[in-house]
């Protein structure tokens, strides 16, 4: 009853409500679960006499963060959407096939990632920036969190399964239950029992473990239509490989991710100094209040376009895609008018220090300038994804950041008699230029994406 109420929503209720019933759980989820990284930060950055040298080492923990994130995802959002196109076309068991699949290379994924980053991460910490000063705090931190990345896994990585089948609510409980046990744990470790970033290291790594029982239990529950059992782990190329190549995208958007992180800190290493560093771990920790609900208003808008996409409903497609993109067009929007605004009131929540407070405010305005455009290069790569548009989905991943904005980190500050603004003015000529593509890319496919129809 659960799946044929499910299904008959997908392909036949109101569009608006679904995106509503669907979106605002993901958002909140999303919102949430950006407090995992955030609060952690917030904590640290107010330590007495370390905090801002302990903040700068944290935030060169942000590469191999991302690069975890990046495996996670690569099952997760390539076998989600896929799942969902097979359950449109009433293939049920090739659904579950391929949430099976995808949980047995999450687990190999943990197991490598494991052991190599945590044999060579001094380093990896070394490489990204870290002086004598910030790195025993960037260790201390990392050699925690990655004896923890099988949790990471199973959250990240099958979270999405469950939002594809419908149950938003029950995918942001997920998040919910780990972030506030992070936040309730994050001051009892970090100042009650004076661990510093090691307390919140080993808070974020129980709060995690904490969701992975949630997800775990959820789907070997009876509410889920799409069970994990012991047969469909075994892994089989005609199912996780389709999975693997439309979560590529994703994959190359986090993992670049780490690499832009990478670059951006060398680079006001060279050239700013540890101030400029801890600017820019302040400053990318505001710019998910941007991305990260933007990727949950595309987890609302990704089930059912993937679902109809499978059941051959073109015209609820678009409706859907027209609805997340004016949605994400919007928030984008208004979070560039506060940004541009109001940058000391988010810099003060994350130090304390007047310094590194000026320097962020200064280096904020210039970072966010293009930030209102990535609600359109969002929604447009992500519909790309929805509908299992692998290729075209990898360029457009690709475009913004490697082929734009690291090359024009290290680029302008050689034209450029102020360095440091040349690092940050990268940010938004690239923001603008990529979304101005990737818009034109999938409003002049949509059509014939849709003609063609979907495929498993």
């Amino acid at each position: 009853m659960a799946q044929s109420k499910t299904n008959q929503d997908m392909g036949s209720g109101s569009i608006p409500k679904l995106m509503l019933n669907l979106a605002i759980p993901a958002v909140v989820a999303q919102l949430i679960n950006m407090l995992y990284n955030i609060v952690d930060r917030i904590y640290i950055g107010h330590i007495p006499e370390a905090g801002a040298s302990a903040l700068t080492g944290v935030g060169l923990f942000l590469p191999i963060l991302m690069m975890i994130n990046a495996f996670a995802m690569l099952a997760g959002s390539g076998g989600a959407p896929r799942a969902a196109i097979a359950m449109g076309k009433n293939d049920q068991a090739s659904a579950q096939k391929i949430l099976g699949n995808c949980f047995c290379v999450l687990m190999i994924f943990a197991a490598a990632l494991t052991v190599v980053f945590y044999v060579f991460a001094p380093q990896l910490l070394r490489l990204f920036g870290a002086s004598d000063v910030t790195l025993p705090y960037a260790l201390s931190y990392a050699r925690i969190y990655i004896l923890g990345i099988v949790f990471v896994m199973i959250v990240m990585g099958m979270n999405p399964f469950i939002t594809t089948q419908g149950f938003a609510k029950f995918s942001m409980i997920t998040t919910v239950m780990g972030a506030v046990c992070n936040i309730i744990l994050d001051p009892i470790l970090i100042f009650g029992f004076e661990m510093g970033v090691q307390g919140a290291a080993i808070a974020t790594v129980i709060s995690q473990a904490v969701s992975a029982v949630w997800v775990l239990l959820f789907l070997r529950g009876p509410k889920t239509m799409l069970r994990l059992t012991l047969p469909d782990l075994k892994l089989e190329p005609g199912i996780i490989l389709p999975c693997l190549a439309l979560g590529i995208s994703t994959f190359v958007m986090l993992s670049t991710e780490s690499l832009l992180n990478i670059s951006f800190n060398s680079s006001l290493s060279r050239f700013g100094g540890d101030t400029a560093v801890g600017a820019m771990t302040i400053i990318s920790s505001c710019s998910q209040l941007v991305t990260l609900p933007l990727q949950g208003i595309c987890q609302g808008g990704q089930p059912i376009m993937s679902y109809n996409f499978g059941a051959g409903k073109k015209e609820r497609v678009k409706q859907t895609f027209y609805c997340q993109f004016a949605a994400c067009t919007g928030y984008a929007a208004l979070l560039w008018i506060l940004f541009l605004t109001i940058p000391k009131v988010f810099a003060n929540i994350f130090s304390g220090d007047p310094a590194l407070v000026d320097f962020t405010v200064w280096a904020m305005r210039i970072y966010m300038a293009g930030i209102f455009s990535t609600g359109i290069q969002i929604s447009c790569q992500q519909t790309f994804m929805a509908l299992g548009q692998a290729k075209i989905s990898l360029i457009m991943a690709c475009l913004r950041k490697l082929v734009l904005l690291i090359p024009l980190i290290f680029l302008l500050p050689q034209f450029l008699s102020d360095q440091v603004f040349g690092v940050f003015v990268a940010e938004p000529i690239s923001d603008i230029l990529a979304a101005s593509v990737t818009g034109f890319m999938l409003f002049s496919r949509l059509d014939r994406i849709l003609d063609q129809g979907a495929k498993i």
